[in-house]
């Protein structure tokens, strides 16, 4: 019995330990920059400045069948399989934007890249696309994500827009911050665009 207590201290030590270390590695890594606007109680609005990224498309309609399809053909391209075989470091956040009939799967590429450096993918259906400028209502949720915590936190957002009179377009998307082994410190959001013109 003691042996058994001593091998499960260790493991969570160490489970502990890999945790500490992912989440502090996740918080070193490039995030797609952005200037908040304003602060709300529950939400906030962000502008986003042109971002360029990697990209598939797919018919999915959930976040689980969209990440299954999506994330490996684009850890592909960043890890070699490209052009060049060239390593692309990881970004945050990975953009998902689940439609009724055409869904989205995106990695930010790193600010140093423009779209004429970046290799040619070796897979034909990642393609190297430039975001527009936009001016975004996020709301932000821990813990790991889901078709139905994704909906929940859109629906809560879709309320405070209502609420507050501002307006938006456009599909509810998700971001996600953190590789699926990461447990601790967590960050997802749910982001939809609103118009430009707007007074806040």
């Amino acid at each position: 019995m003691k042996i058994f207590l001593v091998i499960l201290l260790i493991a969570f030590v160490l489970f502990l330990a890999f945790q500490i270390y992912t989440f502090m590695s996740t918080k070193k890594s490039e995030t797609q920059p952005y200037t908040i606007i304003k602060n709300e109680d529950q939400f906030e609005i962000r502008h986003y400045p042109a971002a360029t990224m990697a990209q598939i498309s797919s018919t999915s309609k959930s976040y689980r069948d969209l990440g299954s399809s999506g994330f490996g053909k684009l850890a592909n391209y960043i890890f070699g399989g490209n052009s060049d075989k060239k390593q692309i470091a990881m970004t945050s956040p990975v953009h998902m934007n689940i439609g009724d009939s055409i869904s989205t799967m995106s990695f930010v590429m790193p600010s140093n890249f423009t779209k004429e450096d970046l290799p040619t993918p070796n897979n034909a259906e990642v393609k190297i696309q430039i975001s527009e400028p936009e001016n975004v209502a996020v709301i932000k949720f821990d813990g790991f994500a889901s078709t139905s915590k994704i909906n929940e936190q859109k629906a809560k957002l879709e309320k405070l827009l209502q609420q507050q009179g501002i307006s938006y377009y456009g599909n509810f998307r998700y971001l996600g911050y953190n590789p699926p082994y990461q447990v601790l410190g967590r960050r997802n959001e749910v982001i939809v665009s609103i118009n430009m013109n707007q007074e806040f």
